[in-house]
């Protein structure tokens, strides 16, 4: 197809006589057979739900709403502490690691 912008203006005019005469022939084509002239709008038709489909649509949505709230969340399982023998084995570690550390005239580990 030619761009519209390399056509000359004759060019230009001869095709708008062109469409003017099928949109005339169009119209009489339309009569003859008792049609309306008012052009089709193209588009989408909607889809309609029958009233059986929304309430299963909305029983199903109570039903995962209902499972939902009722469910009962676990309780966390409680952080096991340190007992005071352990926590003394770690310091006494440190300390120890500290003063070798010091001997050797570190002042970092």
């Amino acid at each position: 197809m030619t761009p519209l912008n390399s056509l000359s203006v004759a060019q230009l005019c001869a095709a708008v006589a062109v469409k003017e005469q099928i949109e005339q022939l169009e119209t009489q084509l339309a009569s003859i057979f008792g049609q309306t002239t008012a052009p089709e709008v193209a588009g989408k038709k909607r889809r309609r739900m029958s009233a059986a489909g929304r309430a299963r649509m909305a029983a199903a949505a109570r039903a995962r709403w209902t499972k939902i709230k009722n469910t009962h969340v676990a309780p966390t399982k409680k952080r096991s502490k340190m007992s005071a023998e352990g926590r003394a084995r770690i310091s006494a570690a440190a300390k120890a690691r500290w003063k070798k550390a010091k001997a050797a005239g570190k002042t970092t580990l």
